[in-house]
């Protein structure tokens, strides 16, 4: 049997879900004024850092009142960051239908020892909200990058809440309308939706949240990279620029980057329409086709970014190693990089929708893993 290869390849093949592909045109010379071998104290450190959260508050439109600081150790320091200076307070809800959530579990019950609700979903499914208690500070990933199901909008999350809500928006900010007024924390990282580079999480407080820090103090120790007050009160310089350890003034000066091409193109409906589009590119083949279907079973939660997909023809015999082969032909193909299933999901595909990805290059990839699934089913035939 021969398989017409397709005609068009995608310009570019990188549709990983992190560190995810640069903004369309990126070259080395754009970090040119880059403060290389300078201090992050100095004023022109100071003054890039600064710029970076005054410009993703303007993209983001987070509210005045709300601080944002520059963090170690990418959202995985953002968020523990949070949950180790806010949690303990009150009753804690964990919410989790992924890989990432599932962490977030396990350093709550298992490494702060705290004895908190745990409400989970499978794989492609997404928590009952109308079910949380929100009187308890509840932790909850926005959209699951691993299960590529996100939370739809921020309704079921109550004005009058008396808890925090701990948000890791990691695959989300970017790409996703975010209701601030429902987050108290939110944390993302560089390298998603604006294709930065990894190592800097960002770590966004809303007044509720920094008046907890101020008048709460944990039972257990914190390590220097998470302590965000002294004296009872919020150390504010961590929130204008002055970093707790040392940033890369490259990574900063290439986040600056993407910040000043998504301004360029329009802000954040531009950078949602664009990852919209791609999603729609996916969706569109998905619904064509009989043997793939998308993870997300309620169409409501399908991720826009992360978009996740499973094989479903009967005759695949190991989906597992049926899904692996794929990504190693496009990958061999030079047409699909890094596409396989988070390693904790369920076997099939992960394909990279967020701001920075081409609409162009999604569609010409969707006939190649036609292609490809073509090419195995047949190869599993004659290895019967």
């Amino acid at each position: 049997m021969v398989i017409e290869t397709p005609a068009a390849r995608p310009a570019n093949p990188r549709f990983s879900s992190g560190p995810c592909a640069k903004l369309p045109g990126f070259s080395l010379d754009m970090l040119a004024d880059a403060p290389l071998g300078r201090s992050h104290r100095a004023a022109i450190g100071k003054a890039r850092l600064k710029a970076a959260i005054e410009e993703t508050r303007a993209i983001l439109g987070i509210p005045a009142e709300y601080r944002i600081g520059i963090v170690p150790g990418s959202d995985t320091g953002a968020v523990e960051m949070a949950m180790w200076s806010l949690l303990g307070a009150r009753g804690v809800e964990m919410l989790a239908w992924e890989s990432f959530g599932a962490g977030w579990v396990t350093d709550v019950v298992k490494q702060l020892k705290l004895d908190a609700t745990v409400r989970e979903a499978p794989y492609g499914e997404i928590v009952d909200f109308a079910e949380v208690d929100f009187d308890k500070d509840v932790v909850f990933t926005w959209n699951g990058t691993t299960s590529g199901v996100r939370v739809p909008n921020g309704d079921a999350i109550p004005a009058d809440r008396q808890g925090l809500t701990i948000c890791d928006a990691t695959s989300a900010a970017f790409a996703m309308d975010l209701p601030w007024d429902k987050l108290d924390v939110t944390t993302f990282s560089w390298q998603k939706v604006m294709g930065g580079e990894g190592a800097h999480g960002m770590l966004i407080l809303s007044p509720r949240a920094v008046e907890r820090l101020e008048t709460y103090k944990p039972a257990w120790p914190l390590p220097k990279i998470f302590r965000m007050t002294k004296g009872g009160k919020l150390i504010e310089g961590i929130f204008e620029g002055e970093t707790i350890n040392t940033p890369s003034m490259l990574a900063v000066e290439d986040y600056l980057v993407a910040l000043a091409w998504g301004k360029s193109i329009g802000g954040l409906p531009a950078l949602i329409a664009r990852s919209n589009a791609n999603f729609a590119a996916v969706q569109s083949f998905v619904d064509s086709k009989p043997w793939i279907e998308n993870l997300a079973v309620d169409p409501a939660t399908r991720s826009n970014t992360s978009v996740c997909l499973k094989f479903t023809d009967p005759r695949i015999k190991d989906g597992a190693a049926f899904a692996k082969a794929i990504a190693k032909r496009l990958e061999k193909e030079g047409v699909a990089l890094d596409i396989g299933a988070y390693r904790d999901a369920p076997a099939g595909l992960r394909i990279w929708c967020g701001a920075t990805v081409e609409t162009a290059d999604v569609a010409a990839l969707m006939p190649w893993i036609e292609w490809a699934f073509e090419a195995e089913i047949a190869a599993q035939a004659a290895a019967a």
